[in-house]
C-alpha cells in the first residue's frame, strides 16, 4: 500500500464525506481526491518525476493537504516545510535535499526571492495567491495553483512507486547546528499509522483536530490518519486563540485532540473552560515531551470521559511506546509499552540489555524506522547500527530511559544536548550559530532551564566583545531575523565570561547548575 491509498481509498468507500473542514470550507474525500488528481498533473506538465522532491512551504490549509497527496500521486516525495522558516534555513533545506519544485503563497515567495536564486536544483515554482501581487521574476519559470483547475474528469493515475520508495523528507533539528532530513519511505508511513490508529481505536465517526503544524509529524499524521481510517479533519492554523479553538470543537463535535504539554498547560490555566460543552470528546493524546503527573491528573478531571494517551516518539521512527490510559493510575509518569508492530529495549554503554531499573539508551525496531538521513551517511551510520538479523539495521534513538519489573517505559533524559521546547526539539547549536553572527558576541551558550508552559525554555548566556555593548532588546531583534519563533531565546543573560571546562570548552553543566540554584 502506498501513503496515497488512504485519500484514494477514502474517496471511492465515502465519496460525499466531509474529510476536511478548515475556516468556512468544508471539503469532500471525492473532491480533495479529484483536486489532488489536479495537482498531480500540473506537477508533472512542470517536469516532476519520480523519486524528485517538491517542497510545501505554507502554513496549514487546504492547499497545504491537496498538494502532500497531489505530490504522492505524482509519483515524488513532499518536503513539508515549517511556515516560519526563515531565509538561511529555507535556502539550505532546499538544497540539501535537492528540491525541484516549491509550493508556496505569493507573501513567502516574494519574502524568500532571495533564495530562490541561490536554490540550484529548483526548477519550477507553484504559487497559491494573486498573481497580481507577486515580484516580477520570482522564479524563471513560475505557475499558479490555479492552473491545476484546467484539468478535468482525471482518474486515479496507476503509480510507478512502491511502498519502499521514498513518500517524505521531514526535517528535524540536528545536534551541529543544520536540520537533518529524515527519509521515510510509503511503508514507513502507512506501518506507522496503521499502528497509531490501531491502539486509539479510531472509527469513522471520529472527528479530529488539528492544532499542530503540518511540518511537525505529530501534526502531518493527524491528516493522513484521519484519511486513512474515513474520519474527519479539522484543521486549524495553530493554538495561538485558544478560546476560538474550543468553540470550533465544541461546534464540530470533535472526539479527538492531539496536544503537546504546551497546548494542555495553557488549556488547563484557562478559568472559564469548563463553560464549553466538551462532552463528544473520545480521546485526548500527548507526545514530544511528558505531560507532568498534576497535569494528567487536571486533564482526567477535566474531561473525565475521554481516554487520554501518553506517548513517546522521535521522527526518526514516528511513534515508539503509548501508555494504556487504564494503567495511568498506577504509573503516570511512563510512556507505556511499545506500540503495536514495534519492539525496544534499553540497552547499557557496552551495547548489552540491561535490567528493569538500569538506565541505558532506547533501541528500538519496525517497520517505521527511517530508512536515513538524506545525502548523511556518516549521521545515518550513528543511529542505525546492525540488527538481529542479517542486513537489519535498528534505531539507536540517543534517548536515555529505564523500565520497571512489568517492561514499561520511563524516560530519564537526552544523551546529547537538545532542547524539548513546545513539543519540538531545537539544536542549541543553532541558536548559537544565529547569535553570533551579531556583530560584537564573542561568546555565546544556550541552555534549556525549566518552564511551566514550554516544558524547558532557552536561555542563552551571552558575552561581548570588547568594546561592545549588547542589549536583549538588540539581541533579541536580531534573533528574530534569523530564527523561527520557537527556536528564540525567552531569556538573555550577559556575562564577563562563560565557565569552561578543563578541555577550554564551555561548561553548560556549570550554567544549568547555576540556573536551577538561582531560582
Amino acid at each position: 500500500m502506498l501513503l496515497q491509498s488512504f485519500l484514494e481509498n477514502s474517496a471511492r468507500l465515502y465519496p460525499n464525506k466531509v474529510a476536511l473542514i478548515y475556516k468556512d470550507a468544508r471539503l469532500t474525500y471525492a473532491e480533495i481526491n479529484r483536486r489532488a488528481n489536479q495537482v498531480a498533473v500540473l506537477l508533472r506538465s512542470q517536469g516532476i518525476k519520480r523519486g524528485d522532491r517538491v517542497a510545501i512551504f505554507l502554513e496549514n490549509s487546504v492547499e497545504s493537504v491537496i498538494s502532500l497527496f497531489g505530490i504522492l500521486k505524482a509519483d515524488a516525495v513532499f518536503v513539508m516545510l515549517s511556515p516560519q522558516l526563515k531565509a538561511p534555513k529555507l535556502e539550505y533545506i532546499l538544497n540539501n535535499c535537492g528540491a525541484k519544485a516549491l509550493i508556496s503563497d505569493v507573501s513567502r515567495l516574494n519574502a524568500a526571492s532571495g533564495v530562490l536564486s541561490n536554490a540550484s536544483s529548483l526548477e519550477s515554482v507553484v504559487f497559491v495567491g494573486d498573481k497580481e501581487k507577486i515580484k516580477a521574476g520570482i522564479h524563471r519559470n513560475s505557475i499558479s495553483w490555479s492552473e491545476a483547475d484546467k484539468f478535468s474528469n482525471l482518474q486515479d493515475a496507476k503509480p510507478s512507486n512502491i511502498n519502499i520508495d521514498l513518500a517524505s523528507i521531514i526535517y528535524t533539528s540536528g545536534s551541529t547546528g543544520n536540520p537533518k532530513g529524515v527519509m521515510l519511505t510509503h511503508l514507513n508511513m502507512v506501518s506507522a499509522a496503521t499502528s497509531i490508529t490501531t491502539y486509539l481505536e479510531n472509527v469513522t465517526d471520529d472527528i479530529v483536530i488539528d492544532v499542530l503544524p503540518l511540518s511537525f509529524d505529530y501534526g502531518l499524521y493527524q491528516v493522513l490518519m484521519a484519511f486513512k481510517f474515513g474520519g474527519t479533519l479539522v484543521l486549524e492554523k495553530s493554538f495561538v486563540y485558544p478560546y476560538e479553538v474550543l468553540k470550533r470543537m465544541v461546534e464540530e463535535k470533535v472526539t479527538g485532540f492531539p496536544g503537546v504539554p504546551t497546548i494542555f498547560a495553557i488549556l488547563l490555566q484557562m478559568k472559564d473552560l469548563k463553560k464549553y460543552d466538551l462532552g463528544s470528546l473520545r480521546y485526548i493524546t500527548n507526545t514530544a515531551a511528558a505531560l507532568p503527573v498534576k497535569h494528567i491528573q487536571q486533564i482526567r478531571e477535566t474531561f473525565p470521559q475521554a481516554k487520554l494517551y501518553s506517548m513517546y516518539g522521535l521522527t526518526e521512527c514516528k511513534r515508539v511506546s503509548y501508555m494504556p490510559p487504564d494503567e495511568l493510575d498506577h504509573r503516570p509518569d511512563s510512556v507505556g509499552k511499545c506500540m503495536p508492530n514495534m519492539e525496544g529495549w534499553v540497552v547499557g554503554k557496552d551495547g548489552n540489555r540491561v535490567g528493569p531499573g538500569v538506565v541505558g539508551e532506547l533501541i528500538v525496531r519496525g517497520p517505521n524506522v527511517m530508512k536515513g538521513y538524506w545525502g548523511d551517511p556518516d549521521g545515518t551510520d550513528e543511529v542505525l547500527k546492525p540488527g538481529m538479523l542479517p542486513g537489519e539495521k535498528v534505531l539507536y534513538t540517543g534517548d536515555l530511559f529505564r523500565t520497571d519489573e512489568e517492561g514499561f517505559f520511563y524516560f530519564v533524559g537526552r544523551k546529547d544536548d537538545m532542547i524539548k521546547t513546545r513539543g519540538e526539539r531545537v539544536s542549541p547549536k543553532e541558536v548559537e550559530n544565529a547569535i553570533h553572527e551579531l556583530e560584537g558576541v564573542d561568546e555565546v551558550a544556550v541552555i534549556p532551564v525549566p518552564d511551566e508552559i514550554l516544558g524547558s525554555a532557552i536561555k542563552a548566556f551571552i558575552v561581548p566583545r570588547n568594546g561592545y555593548r549588547l542589549t536583549e532588546k538588540n539581541v533579541l531583534s536580531h534573533c528574530k531575523r534569523y530564527l523561527e519563533e520557537i527556536v528564540i531565546p525567552k531569556y538573555f543573560e550577559f556575562r564577563e565570561t562563560l565557565p569552561k571546562n578543563p578541555s577550554g570548552k564551555i561548561d553548560k553543566l556549570v550554567l544549568k547548575q547555576e540556573s536551577s540554584q538561582s531560582k
